[in-house]
């Protein structure tokens, strides 16, 4: 029988060379697939004029994707367990990089929209499978930490694709501006291949359906887990529509600023670098929940503030929302692989399927709430989403 000191001794320590090739790994493979999921979404005003479509529907180019990547993380994740973690995000991150390139060659919108759920589909593979990498390989001690820098990735990744794209975009066609980003995701790829380590405690195997399926239910039958779950699709689509839209917002009357200069709002996301991983760490000191919680009430201030016809106080309430929400999503995501009772990249892939199925579904219904209800529609709508996230955990949710 192994005993729990030898697991532990099999963990990659902080400090260690390993440990942070791991990191620095799985950082540039976020970076890699958030720039391409998000490219488009500082060029949603421009090919809504180009494709002569609406907000909403324009908006499409990032539910199409984000809507792939929830159907795409729980199969991904099987794939994981068959050939190994590494592995199959390589496979998938660049079959994306293919799908994205495909893309600015569509013929019309309706076919840009389905290969842009393909490659959403493809890079499933990644959320699915990261936390559940590093959870496997890094001592339980650091785990909050080390998934705190995973997403510190992802928001760089995220502002990579639309600072790239939306300037490049304007000046010589949105199609030149995502291919560019796609040209950073190869780089960030070829960094991941040569940095992550061999996984030194990944056993294959290949799931019966039947198992599969148990090991998904037995998850959902959490109460915690589900709030869990719950907390990124609420949070998540909240997020993704104050981005959607506040670009619109801003190009329009009374602002009528230009979308290169719009694109600059997106700098934001460094607030999301900061306190990722600061909050794994304060995670670690005084426990889950009150992070949490803590990150959804600074999200709802930040939102809030964006109300105020002001383009300086709405900058500074992007900001203060995006450093809540990421503190948050950084300790739900690590608490979901942490916390799983029945698989635990299949507890990290149901709260990816929440995450990007709340930001396909919501990141499309506030652009209706746009249009029936103008900014302050958008905002409540994000107001209560995070609401009910915030009451759920305060009620459900045990203290670690």
């Amino acid at each position: 029988m192994v005993s729990s000191d030898d697991v532990e001794s099999q963990r990659l320590q902080a400090g260690t060379p390993p440990y942070r090739r791991l990191l620095t790994a799985l950082f540039f493979i976020g970076v890699a697939t958030f720039a391409q999921l998000y490219s488009p979404q500082g060029l949603l005003p421009l090919i809504s004029t180009e494709q002569q479509v609406s907000p909403d529907r324009a908006a499409l180019m990032i539910s199409a994707a984000t809507l792939g990547v929830a159907l795409g993380v729980i199969p991904w994740s099987y794939v994981g367990d068959a050939v190994g973690r590494k592995q199959a995000m390589l496979t998938a991150i660049a079959l994306a990089c293919l799908c994205a390139a495909l893309i600015t060659i569509m013929p019309g919108f309706w076919w840009m929209l389905a290969l842009r759920f393909v490659e959403g589909l493809m890079l499933g593979g990644v959320p699915a499978l990261a936390v559940a990498y590093l959870s496997e390989e890094v001592s339980p001690k650091v785990a909050a930490i080390a998934a705190g820098t995973y997403v510190s990735g992802t928001t760089i990744g995220g502002l990579a694709g639309r600072i790239i794209a939306a300037p490049i975009g304007q000046a010589i066609g949105w199609e030149l501006g995502m291919l560019s980003v796609t040209g950073l995701a190869v780089l960030c790829v070829l960094i991941f291949l040569r940095t992550a380590p061999r996984a030194q405690n990944f056993t294959p195997r290949v799931t019966r359906l039947s198992v599969a399926v148990g090991a998904l239910v037995g998850n959902l039958r959490s109460p915690a887990l589900l709030v869990i779950y719950l907390q990124g699709c609420l949070t998540m689509g909240g997020f993704v529509a104050v981005y959607n839209f506040l670009g619109f917002r801003l190009a329009d009357p009374p602002f009528s600023m230009p979308i290169w200069l719009v694109s600059f709002i997106f700098l934001a996301y460094l607030a999301g670098t900061f306190s990722a991983p600061r909050a794994g760490v304060m995670a670690s000191r005084f426990g889950r929940k009150p992070v949490l919680i803590a990150g959804n009430l600074t999200m709802m201030a930040g939102t809030a503030l964006t109300l105020v016809p002001n383009a300086w106080v709405i900058i500074a309430g992007t900001v203060v929302l995006t450093v809540g929400f990421f503190a948050s999503h950084a300790v739900a995501s690590g608490w979901a692989g942490a916390s799983a009772v029945a698989g635990r990249s299949q507890s990290s892939s149901l709260y990816n399927l929440g995450y990007y199925g709340g930001s396909s579904l919501f990141g499309f219904v506030g652009g209706i709430f746009l249009h029936v209800a103008g900014w302050p529609g958008t905002v409540a709508m994000v107001l209560g989403l995070t609401a009910a996230a915030t009451l759920l955990a305060a009620l459900v949710l045990p203290r670690n």
